[in-house]
């Protein structure tokens, strides 16, 4: 059969398609007429709903027949997800790293490490690189790539928020071990107390992580209704314990540019929580109707 494709710049042309073509083997066909459009940075819709049409189904799962037109945007430039939360956690890693070794240098005094600044240090660290680590062999993404503009975007939340932004005060002289104010978020029974309460959040939250990596088996993009560590109560578990770890550090360095980051950062996965928790919802008409989005018992 034949289809026509209208950019939306550009000249509309015809493909010839198996009639049992899927949608990415009208992908693969355009990238053959216009190389600079591989398929990532295809967005093609059809009929009056502009219905989007989706990889792994095939072109009569829209009952797309001979001389239909089909809508094609180019999404430009694109990036894998992967390497975006790869180049994002590696921001706060740098320079925590940096501000902490440096500190007398950034600030122009020469002082010691309070327990506290060392604590949260070691924790900063350990959350980043656990990330990176998830990243790299625990995640799975539903959708391969994403602008490639909108990687600045995404990483100043990190880099500057959650990296600059914190480092920059709880590493400052100000909490140094000679003062008051970093002795007396040093004690020892308090630091203890709140790092095992963050490393417990850390756990949770990474076993979330292996829970919903499970669900959907390599190479595919199947969704089913999660289960375990969590999810009982709600939809995001892993949102949730990132929330508490991050709390918790904020309570260990006690200053308000960590509870800036944790206010921002929970706002944001309270939105995500409640799109997915939509999703659930609408796919799902078996999905537990107890569970709330992100917080138990709440919403």
């Amino acid at each position: 059969m034949k289809v026509t494709i209208k950019p939306r710049s550009g000249k509309p042309f015809e493909l010839d398609l198996d009639a049992q073509a899927s949608v990415e083997d009208l992908k693969k066909s355009i990238h053959k007429q216009v190389p600079r459009l591989y398929g990532d940075r295809q967005r093609l819709t059809f009929g009056e709903k502009k219905v989007t049409l989706v990889d792994g189904k095939k072109l009569s799962d829209y009952d797309i027949k001979d001389k239909d037109e089909i809508s094609l945007k180019d999404l430009g430039p694109q990036i894998g997800w992967r390497t975006v939360f790869l180049v994002e956690y590696f921001g706060p890693i740098l320079f925590h790293y940096l501000m902490y070794t440096y500190a007398d240098l950034i600030h122009g005094v020469t002082f010691e490490r309070s327990h506290m600044q060392k604590v949260a240090f070691f924790l900063a660290l350990c959350h980043y690189v656990k990330r990176e680590l998830e990243t790299m062999f625990v995640h799975r993404f539903s959708h391969g790539t994403m602008p490639a503009r909108n990687i600045f975007k995404n990483s100043a939340h990190y880099w500057i928020l959650g990296g600059v932004f914190i480092a920059y005060f709880i590493y400052s002289p100000a909490f140094g071990a000679q003062t008051e104010a970093g002795k007396a978020l040093s004690g020892d029974t308090r630091t203890l107390v709140l790092g095992v309460l963050f490393a417990i959040a850390e756990l949770c939250n990474g076993q979330v992580h292996l829970i919903l990596r499970n669900l959907r088996p390599a190479g595919t993009r199947v969704r089913k209704i999660p289960y375990g560590l969590g999810f009982s109560f709600v939809s995001c578990p892993n949102y949730f314990f990132e929330t508490m770890a991050w709390t918790v550090f904020s309570i260990l360095t006690s200053h308000w540019s960590c509870w800036v980051f944790t206010i921002v950062a929970t706002g944001q996965m309270y939105i995500w929580a409640i799109k997915k928790h939509k999703q659930y919802r609408k796919e799902f008409p078996e999905y537990p109707k107890s569970r709330k989005a992100m917080f138990p018992f709440i919403s």
